[in-house]
């Protein structure tokens, strides 16, 4: 009897050491689950969902570090431990981050909630929780070869305090401003709540563990199942959205093919020629799984019943909305603020809009230096004097005597011959310096795509600039 039982642990073996040489790249996961806040009720399902996503990948080959109710410190500690354990692997690795628990935002910033976080304002947020950019930033500051970050954190604003003033769910991130090689995944669209589920785990979790198991399926391919499977789950009320930048095919379990193969986008008139004549809910379906603008848009003209017809014109107006809302937010500016009240005076937004438009209306416009006559006239007058009395004026030197000759003379003249270097550009560079001026901001802005790597500092996907 112990013949067969060794044969089978043999072939077994075999399979998993089979299934481990498909992947030619090393898959690290970072797995959190937050459940047991503190000042808060607490979640019943993420740390549920963690376990269950721990085992998932597990189970693909990743090197798996689970993590449970962590404070900010905590949380902290393990975002820039796992991303130490991505470079020490080295550049061909996969780096995966799932994240449940509370996610919310504040003026136009994700941020993760630890279980330790007590806010009584809304500028406690930034000082208690993880800005989300700060985890991009730090994952792409080191070389890999994918990164995947999960977020089952769109559930609802918990803190009293706070909640009637920030914005609904998560605001809108684009990948494709940053490194190459990300995939950003939320469990519902940007502007909009989650659920925690019933039945011990979160649609969302729900059905990524199922599409995540199917043998050879690229990872777009999955997440078009999770779509159109948590919009069923939730009769509409929930739609994950993602944003990527992946140029390696990824696939849970199976083989990668290498590169991602170029996939071509459906325009507005392709897709209402494809969705023409079919059946209300087969055209649902079909644009629910593909998630894009353009898919959407050839629906709402084509399908005006209830209640597929407004659920899918809601999911477009807030996708327009929250595009709107990143644009004000990373112009920061306040004509960006007043447009965006002007197009949306009556949003969840309308409050954070009108803050920001306020603290940004004495905001200083930079002035570029620079050898052109039309850009230094627009660098307006000099800076005056903080008295608001003109200095003196100084007595002219020798050397600015000689300059006063009569402007016959000097035109007479021959023009001596251009200088190089240096010296030429001290001669037309005329600058101006505006006066010193304090501003203070409680929550600094995100600029995308300027600097260099690294959470505070900079980074593909905003550092903290400053006024």
């Amino acid at each position: 009897m112990a013949r067969p039982v060794i044969r089978s642990a043999i072939v077994a073996a075999t399979v998993m050491l089979g299934s481990q040489a498909a992947w030619a790249e090393s898959r690290l996961a970072l797995v959190i689950g937050q459940s047991s806040y503190r000042s808060i009720a607490p979640l019943p399902n993420p740390v549920n969902d963690a376990k269950a996503m721990a085992q998932m990948l597990g189970d693909a080959g990743f090197e798996v570090q689970s993590a449970m109710d962590l404070s900010q410190t905590d949380l902290r500690a393990r975002i820039a431990g796992f991303a130490a354990n991505v470079s020490a692997k080295g550049p061909d690795t996969v780096a995966l981050v799932f994240y449940a628990g509370h996610g919310l935002q504040i003026d136009g910033e994700n941020y993760l909630v630890p279980v330790d976080i007590d806010p009584k304002r809304e500028a406690d947020i930034p000082l208690q929780a993880v800005r989300l950019n700060d985890i991009l930033n730090t994952l792409t500051s080191v070389p890999s070869k994918s990164r995947i970050i999960l977020l089952d954190a769109c559930r609802n604003n918990p803190f009293p305090a706070i909640s009637k003033t920030t914005g609904r769910g998560l605001a809108q991130v684009d990948v494709k401003f940053g490194t190459p090689g990300t995939l950003l995944s939320f469990s519902t669209s940007p502007g909009a709540e989650a659920e925690d589920g019933k039945d011990g785990n979160s649609p969302y979790t729900t059905a990524l563990l199922k599409a995540g198991r199917e043998p050879g399926l690229p990872i777009e391919d999955a997440f078009k199942r999770v779509r159109l499977s948590v919009n069923q789950a939730t009769e509409g009320r929930q739609t994950p959205w993602e944003s990527s930048s992946l140029v390696n095919d990824f696939r849970f379990f199976g083989t990668d093919a290498g590169a991602k193969p170029a996939v071509t986008k459906k325009t507005v008139d392709q897709w209402r020629k494809e969705l023409q004549g079919k059946p209300v809910q087969d055209a649902n379906n079909l644009i629910v799984s593909d998630g894009s603008v353009e898919a959407y848009e050839a629906f709402v003209g084509l399908y005006a019943e209830p209640p597929l017809g407004p659920q899918a014109k809601e999911w477009l107006d807030r996708h327009y909305k929250m595009v709107a809302w990143n644009n004000a937010v990373i112009t920061n500016t306040a004509p960006s603020y007043r447009d965006f009240l002007a197009k949306y005076p009556d949003s969840d937004l309308t409050s954070t809009a009108q803050k920001l438009e306020e603290r940004t209306r004495n905001k200083p416009v930079p002035v570029v230096a620079t050898n052109t006559p039309t850009n230094v006239a627009l660098a307006g007058p000099g800076p005056t004097c903080p008295c608001g009395t003109p200095p003196a004026a100084a007595p002219a030197s020798k050397k600015a005597e000689k300059t006063t000759e009569p402007a016959k003379k000097r035109a007479d003249k021959p023009s001596p011959p251009p200088r190089r270097g240096r010296e030429i550009v001290e001669e037309e560079i005329v600058i101006r310096r505006a006066p010193p001026q304090v501003y203070y901001e409680p929550v600094p802005r995100i600029y995308y795509g300027g600097g260099g790597y690294g959470g505070y500092g900079g980074g593909n996907y905003g550092g903290r600039g400053r006024y």
